[in-house]
């Protein structure tokens, strides 16, 4: 269990911070009012966090990374989360997977993403399939040397700035006692690849700019060599380095959580009714009283979480309560930091109405509270035999 932080932990958290605040926070307005992002903007994110030396965080120094360790770069995450992810989406991290690259893959993959010269986005989800994985239907069949694609992804966030997309295809199926059961290839997808489309995906209420795409594939021909990982090796590749991928969701609630806190916490020491400040009624500081215990509380689970990575302890449980108890932690504090504005709390003059729309959708990704529970769960049981 981690308990504290070192002085070099605070340092990596203040630097974020501060870079959020500084390059940030200044353009979130414009991006909710327009729901895209300036190319000029993205760039001069990208080219200020390439200075900094945070770009690619997440990869070791090997290949060019900063070499961040879990519980380091969920403290960058976690200050990252207090920005629009529209924004802090040109912060550059590239998926951990592309350290399955081999070969020319690296050359042509992992190092350009690394350094910022390419982008990348991760496509699994499918219309009908969600949580699913299995459920898959975009399937791919050999033809020679190669696979010819067809099928639909949906809900792939990053498509519109990704120059390639690493993409779960169904490439088989195998008969087991409880059914089909669907073998998964990853592979790397360029943009202009023929056969292969990104469109525009649907419009959402959390998170303007931060856009969701639909891909489409009609016969699309990949050669072999796209393929990440090994052939019907996709889960393989999956759970060996998007295994932690869960842990940002959390980071991200903790950080935009202790953002909306500071809002209530100066609203409430400011605001006056009756004759005194709103936060000397026990309705209101006891609110914030219950906000940040649940704001730290959610803190320590995930970087707890983040630590038992870094030792090498099993911790997929540990992941699972920490992405499902601050995704709805955050909920419940957007929902009281709108509830001690009163009126005001819901109006575009401050960005609560903001957090309070885009907090919903963290519950939903990148597997739902109700798969967390799951987890937790079997997890639990399992250990007893049943």
């Amino acid at each position: 269990m981690h308990y504290g932080l070192t002085d070099e932990h605070r340092m990596i958290a203040d630097t974020v911070r501060t870079f959020v605040e500084n390059e940030i926070y200044p353009h979130e307005a414009l991006v909710e009012r327009t729901g895209d992002v300036p190319n000029e903007i993205a760039q001069e994110i990208k080219r200020k966090t390439k200075d900094l030396g945070f770009y690619a965080c997440n990869f070791p120094e090997r290949v060019g990374g900063a070499g961040l360790n879990h519980l380091e770069f969920a403290l960058v995450e976690r200050e990252l989360g207090r920005g629009s992810m529209a924004l802090t989406h040109f912060f550059g991290r590239p998926q951990n997977i592309l350290m399955a690259c081999e070969g020319d893959q690296i050359d042509r993959y992992l190092i350009p993403a690394v350094q910022g010269d390419r982008m990348d986005a991760l496509a699994m989800t499918e219309p009908g399939a969600g949580s699913d994985i299995r459920g898959m239907k975009c399937s791919a069949r050999r033809d020679g040397g190669d696979w010819v694609v067809n099928g639909t992804k949906h809900f792939i966030s990053g498509a519109d700035h990704a120059d390639f997309l690493i993409v779960f295809i169904a490439t088989g199926e195998d008969m087991t006692d409880k059914g089909p059961k669907k073998r998964i290839t990853a592979f790397l997808v360029d943009r202009g690849t023929p056969g292969f489309t990104i469109r525009d995906g649907y419009k959402s209420v959390s998170h303007r700019g931060y856009k969701n795409m639909i891909l489409d594939f009609d016969d699309c021909r990949l050669p072999n060599a796209q393929v990440l990982g090994a052939v019907d090796g996709g889960f393989d590749v999956m759970n060996t380095w998007l295994y932690a991928t869960r842990i940002t969701v959390a980071t991200m609630s903790v950080g935009r959580a202790r953002r909306v806190f500071d809002y209530a916490l100066g609203y409430a020491a400011e605001r006056e009714q009756f004759g005194q400040k709103i936060g000397k009624f026990q309705g209101v500081s006891f609110q914030l009283a219950d906000m940040i215990t649940e704001i730290d509380a959610a803190d320590l689970l995930t970087l707890a979480a983040a630590d038992r990575l870094d030792k090498g302890l099993p911790a997929n449980r540990e992941i699972a309560s920490a992405k499902l108890y601050a995704s709805e932690m955050l909920g419940r504090v957007t929902d009281k930091a709108i509830q001690i504005h009163g009126g005001m709390g819901l109006m575009d003059d401050l960005p609560l109405e903001r957090f309070w729309r885009d907090a919903r959708v963290e519950r939903i990704w990148d597997g739902t509270s109700e798969i967390q529970r799951h987890i937790i769960s079997r997890d639990l049981l399992r250990a007893l035999g049943a």
